[in-house]
């Protein structure tokens, strides 16, 4: 096993996580070829049975799989090991078996036909069966083309730009590997789709607004898309996609996080080496933000669910790595305000303030190496249990001056509904009934209850933003319209959000900052009277 500490140059580092996440992978698949299950990497179904289908999405664990026997990385053991290409076809041949007829798969509910699932297996699959050479496999190849055909004819409700840029990347590599005849078409449409939702300050719309994070994985499909068919006219606007993500590289090398549309803490560096070949700034992005890796500070991803989306591209990384290397960017000065995003960028020398405007002026604030300070804005619990935020997209800019910013709004309700055994056999019911027929309108009803829109709390907010010279000042001021008398607690924490972004909420060294309690203020605190909290955030809470 490498020795993870023992990684001073970003290509080893990329080498030493990949590998390190090999055994976890592992863990999770069933690998005995007798087992019905063989090949599955959903443990909680085959080992476990506390799950009564087998999730689509873990097969994409089959690629991490095929790339460690097929790349001599330093460290790796794997490299050649033929027990290990087995167990990457039979994590492809299980995802055949598993799928529906139609090709389709399942995510978090059965009969759900999820697309995103589909693809980021579909995409894995394709390449595992590329890399280890299965060619002229019946079951393999009636499976390829029946997911494939399955996704160019299924359009999702709402904007995930991450999955219509990994299908059209898949249909780019059905080209190749069976003739471009019957899949042109549909590539140049799910293209043109695709590049419909980039708004023109360089992002792409993930649910209604930019996120670094997943903008990191849409931008590596495009580069690789783009190599495989230079013709489709991509690279422009992959060009525009990295020069925004380049303004939400903090100066520590961590990317995007709370202050942006999915709160992802996300970066995938496959895609930054593939465009290094016609775009300077790509590598210098991955030679900062890669830093988190060299320093063992980094990001855990290690969920049962998302762990494979970041080791094959670590390890993409690491097989496209090129020579030529610019170095890491200077750091950048002057205030950049991203309208349609509702993102801000205010440098300053030892001070980089990153804010999101519509969610309440959550922020993070850096000096030239480090984070100073995360703030996701003021949160209260009424005693009935309920959680009010100020972070959940909605708020708007009132005043935006050279070195003061105002944020004006109303606190939502957190998207705060769990499952309940009396839920969970009505939504089994649902799908087993209905929703196996109408899957799209189930999804549309569970996105509007755990992710999207959003419900207005009964309490007012304002926060301010100033700059006196030698740092940033926050003032917050919160009213309510009923009382403070329900307000159990209140206080401000640094890294919370509040929807179901599955990719979001992952740990990270730099989270271990304090919860700042309030609550003490609303004793003798009148009903119609303000509660505001200034503090100087050179200092320490």
């Amino acid at each position: 096993m490498p020795e993870l500490l023992a990684a001073p140059f970003p290509r080893d580092a990329l080498a030493a996580r990949a590998l390190a996440e090999i055994p976890k992978l592992l863990t999770l698949q069933d690998r005995t070829p007798a087992s019905a299950t063989y090949g599955c990497f959903d443990r909680a179904y085959w080992h476990y049975r506390i799950m009564d289908f087998p999730c689509g999405m873990s097969q994409e664990f089959a690629y991490p799989l095929a790339l460690a026997h097929s790349l001599d990385m330093p460290g790796n053991r794997w490299f050649g090991d033929p027990a290990m290409r087995e167990w990457a076809i039979a994590g492809v041949r299980y995802a055949a078996r598993s799928a529906h007829p139609d090709g389709s798969c399942d995510d978090y509910y059965p009969y759900e036909r999820a697309a995103g699932a589909a693809a980021f297996s579909l995409y894995a699959a394709l390449h595992t069966a590329a890399l280890l050479g299965v060619d002229d496999d019946a079951e393999v190849d009636a499976f390829l083309i029946r997911r494939m055909a399955w996704l160019a004819g299924h359009k999702e409700s709402g904007r995930l730009s991450n999955h219509e840029a990994l299908i059209a990347c898949c249909l780019a590599m059905m080209g190749e590997r069976f003739g471009r005849e019957r899949w042109d078409a549909a590539l140049r449409e799910r293209s043109a789709r695709l590049l419909s939702w980039q708004h023109a300050e360089g992002w792409f719309d993930e649910y209604g607004g930019a996120d670094p994070g997943y903008l990191s994985l849409t931008i590596g499909l495009l580069a690789e898309t783009d190599r495989l068919r230079p013709d489709l006219g991509l690279r422009d606007p992959c060009a525009r996609a990295i020069g925004f993500i380049a303004r939400f590289v903090h100066p520590d090398g961590s990317v995007g996080g709370e202050y942006a549309s999915r709160g992802t803490r996300n970066f995938f560096p496959h895609g930054f080496e593939i465009a290094g070949a016609w775009s300077g700034r790509a590598r210098a992005i991955n030679d900062r933000a890669l830093r988190p890796l060299i320093e063992d500070r980094q990001p855990c991803y290690g969920d049962d669910h998302i762990v494979g989306h970041h080791v094959w591209s670590w390890m993409r990384a690491w097989a496209e790595w090129g020579e030529d290397r610019p170095g890491a960017p200077a750091l950048p000065e002057g205030r950049r305000h991203f309208e349609g995003a509702a993102l801000l960028c205010d440098h300053r020398p030892g001070a980089h303030l990153y804010a999101g405007l519509s969610r309440g002026a959550a922020f993070k604030l850096f000096d030239d190496a480090a984070l100073l300070r995360s703030d996701t804005g003021p949160t209260l619990r009424t005693r009935g249990g309920r959680i009010a935020v100020t972070h959940l997209d909605g708020s708007a800019a009132t005043e935006l001056g050279a070195d003061r910013i105002v944020v004006e709004g109303r606190m939502a309700w957190a998207k705060a509904a769990r499952l309940t055994p009396f839920r969970l056999v009505v939504l089994r019911m649902l799908m087993i009934t209905i929703g196996r027929f109408f899957p799209d309108l189930v999804r549309r009803m569970l996105q509007a209850v755990l992710v999207t829109g959003r419900k207005d709390a009964p309490f007012a907010f304002r926060r301010v933003l100033e700059w006196n010279g030698r740092g940033w000042t926050v003032r917050d001021e919160l009213r309510a319209e009923r009382g403070w008398g329900d307000v159990a607690r209140i206080g401000v924490g640094g890294f919370q959000t509040s929807t179901a972004t599955i990719m979001a909420r992952v740990w990270s060294p730099e989270q271990d900052q304090p919860w700042i309690d309030w609550s003490d203020r609303l004793a003798g605190l009148a009903d119609d009277a303000a509660l505001v909290v200034e503090r100087d955030l050179g200092a320490r809470p």
